[in-house]
Order: structure tokens, then sequence, then C-alpha cells
């Protein structure tokens, strides 16, 4: 049987290595006529093949010279949840010389890694009919030097592989739904936590979903932790205090692939902006929040977990433009 995802994982690492004539013939290969690419803000919802080409790979080409791409983790399966269908997922890096403006962010002229987080929902005649993407941009600021926020809650870093170099295209590991099972559990205890100590239950211990020595790697604005006692420091108390109320975990998509498992909503979270965060006062506005969850697992616990955060979109909610505050 043929490997589904081996075609569209060509096809995303391809694409940027050939003339702007192959890459057409590209797209008309292994994306449909209609289909629908969800981006972060600002570019948001792109419709059909030509409004993909033009809104979101001519940019990145002509901003990031000699872009290429570079894969951390691509899994794929079927969906648990609607619409349903097979999808793959991948975190990635978009490697180039950042030397033209990229969607109203100013250049460094210096080599960038942008991060972005995918989900592409793959029909049975192999080709692309829907993507959700978020580019960190927000990282991008920083690399640039443009930083608009406060130093970040954790650790500046670019997003490290899997501690086991296994995440693209895995084979003979564990099984996906079981994979994907515990981080559901994990996902369904997570929403509810104790005001005072911003626990939640079982997530740590013994008989907890998360290993002792979890990695979290999470996005421009927050930065990334070790140890569920760096999570709770660096970013669940400050968020968890601008936004007591915020409900989760409505995904349009949860897969599981081997020791892998990824989820993402559009948007997942909806909350009320109660308190100070990242510098912005509190507003006590209704906001939602677009998120991409990428686990990997072993031995019954969550090991790594890398988290892409469409903050640029928030923040326009609360009435900060970063972008122009950038430029």
């Amino acid at each position: 049987m043929t490997d589904f995802r081996n075609a569209p994982h060509t096809f995303l690492n391809t694409l940027w290595h050939v003339d702007e004539d192959r890459q057409g013939a590209l797209f008309k290969d292994h994306l449909q006529e209609d289909v629908v690419f969800d981006v972060a803000h600002p570019v948001n919802r792109l419709e059909g093949r030509d409004a993909v080409r033009e809104g979101f790979y001519a940019p990145m080409r002509q901003a990031l010279a000699h872009v290429r791409r570079r894969d951390e983790i691509f899994i794929g399966g079927p969906n648990r949840r609607e619409p349903g269908g097979h999808w793959v997922a991948s975190v990635t890096h978009y490697a180039g010389n950042f030397e033209k403006p990229l969607f109203g962010i100013q250049p460094s002229n210096h080599l960038v890694f942008l991060r972005s987080g995918e989900f592409y929902r793959i029909e049975p005649d192999g080709r692309i009919s829907e993507a959700k993407i978020i580019i960190d941009l927000l990282d991008l600021m920083r690399q640039a030097g443009r930083f608009p926020l406060p130093q970040m809650l954790g650790t500046e870093m670019l997003f490290p592989g899997p501690a086991t170099h296994d995440g693209v295209l895995p084979e003979m590991q564990g099984d996906g739904e079981k994979t994907l099972d515990l981080c559901e559990a994990m996902l369904a205890d997570l929403k509810a936590f104790d005001p005072e100590t911003f626990t939640s239950k079982g997530q740590t211990g013994k008989d907890g979903y998360w290993h002792d020595d979890m990695l979290w790697y999470g996005p421009g604005g927050i930065g990334s932790n070790y140890r569920w006692s760096g999570f709770e420091k660096d970013h669940r108390a400050a968020f968890l205090t601008a936004f007591p109320d915020r409900v989760g975990g409505n995904h349009y998509c949860r897969i599981g692939d081997g020791n892998y498992a990824a989820v993402s909503g559009w948007p997942s979270m909806t909350m009320t902006h109660k308190g100070d965060y990242l510098g912005v006062p509190a507003t006590n506005k209704a906001l939602t929040l677009r998120v991409m969850d990428f686990y990997r697992c072993a031995g019954g616990k969550i090991m790594e977990n890398w988290v892409l955060l469409d903050y640029l979109q928030l923040f326009s909610q609360m009435g900060r433009d970063l972008i122009s505050e950038q430029a």
C-alpha cells in the first residue's frame, strides 16, 4: 500500500528548489484547484490555487532568498475530528537570508529560521484540499532585531527536532492511536485548574501524563521551558492569570502516528482578557486563539511538546498591531 504521507512530503519540500514554471506544474499536481489555505495573521484565508501561490508562496520566496524547508516532524493519519479524512502535519523551519519585507516585517539581511506548524488535508487522489499554517512571525521579528513585546517568559531558542531524531515520516514505532489517546486524556484534564497553584488533575507524578523531564517548546512571546515547574513558571501562570476563563480543545484535527500526535484548532481557544499579559493591560475583551500542538510520547508519557500560537492575531484582538509597531 502506498504511504499517503510521501507525496505531500516530497511536494512541500521540492517546490522551494524549482523555478516558477516547474512550481506551477507542481501546484496543479498536488493542490486541488479550489484549495483553501488558512494562514496566520496577517495573511489569513487564501482561496484557490492562484491565491495560495501569490498570497503565501511567492512572498516567502521573494523575502527569504534561497529559502529551503527543514522538517523536524512530518506525520500523518486519519483525523478523529470532523471533517475527518486523512491529514498530514508538520513542524518545520524555512531557512533563508531575510532580504526583503515579509508580510510587513522588515528584513534583517541575515539568515533566519522561520518556524512553522502546518496541517494539510489529503484527498483520496493524493492532492491537498485544505491547509492550516501558523508561521511564527513574532519570532521572525525577534530574529530581525525588531521584537515589539517585553522579554520572553521562557528561553528564546530555535525549535529543536525530537530528541530521538525520528519525527519525519516515522516507521516501526508505537501505535499512533494509543499515542493520541494519551494526549487526548491529558487535554481533557488540563482544562480544569487550581487558581492558586495553576495545577491540573493527573498532569505530573508517577501516574501523570507528562514525563518528569518533559520539554515544552513555545512560540515567540513565550519561549521554551523544561519540566513541569518550568512550564508553570514560564508560561502557564502568566497565561492563566491573564485568561482565567480560557476554554480550549475546539479542534478540527487530531491525528496520531507512531510515537507522535498533533492537534489543532482554528480557533482552538476562547477566553476573556482579564489580566495583564506581555505588557498589555487587561481589556476585558472576548478573544480567540489559533493553536497547534505536536507531541512525542514514550513509555506512556509525554516527553516533548512543540506549540505554535497565532499571537499576531491574538494581539490584534487586544488592540495591538505588532507588525506596525516593529516597522
